[in-house]
């Protein structure tokens, strides 16, 4: 019938069905030979990722994650603020081999002085809407002549969140997953 997805029945026979179904599944699935997943565990580390989150968006995008794209409500950045949370800095200083952007949100203009980010750019607000989002996010991943499927937003909010998706980039990840519970 039309949407099956060919998925295992519920009529009798159903554990059989679905060792078959697991199996078959699973055979499908590659398996990484050892150095290649010593490499990826080592990149993870390397641009402060848990393995767990590398691995699923690099296998959802295909391709290596190769820059960030922080909110500023990730980094803690507010308008009056005048440093970047020691954590946050300690955590992005360690990073390596990654671009770095962050979207401030109105009304930052900048991010305080000994931020360890390079770039930044105004970050869409609630007025924007899908098409206007996708068009901020991209312009500012097309300048840096980065491919979205390797950019990850690291955010704080579910309207932060739909930046990646309006943009289609790699992924998004939480601040509290990637600078640490209870960020």
């Amino acid at each position: 019938m039309i949407g099956h997805n060919k998925g295992p029945s519920m009529e009798g026979g159903q554990a059989w069905r679905r060792h078959c179904w697991s199996k078959a599944r699973k055979s499908l699935l590659k398996t990484l030979p050892i150095e290649i997943l010593r490499v990826r565990v080592a990149r993870a580390a390397e641009i402060g990722l848990d393995y767990k989150s590398y691995a699923s968006i690099r296998a959802a995008s295909g391709h290596d994650v190769i820059a960030f794209l922080f909110s500023s409500n990730a980094l803690r950045v507010l308008p009056r603020s005048k440093v970047m949370p020691e954590d946050r800095v300690l955590k992005l200083d360690a990073m390596q081999n990654i671009s770095r952007l962050a979207a401030l949100h109105a009304p930052l203009k900048a991010l305080p002085e000994g931020a360890p980010l390079m770039e930044s750019f105004t970050a869409p607000n609630f007025s924007h809407g899908w098409g206007e989002t996708r068009g901020i996010i991209l312009s500012q991943v097309h300048a840096r002549k980065l491919p979205r499927d390797g950019v990850v937003v690291i955010g704080d909010t579910s309207h932060e969140r739909a930046w990646s998706e309006a943009a289609r980039l790699a992924g998004y990840v939480s601040a509290e997953q990637f600078f640490g519970v209870g960020a």
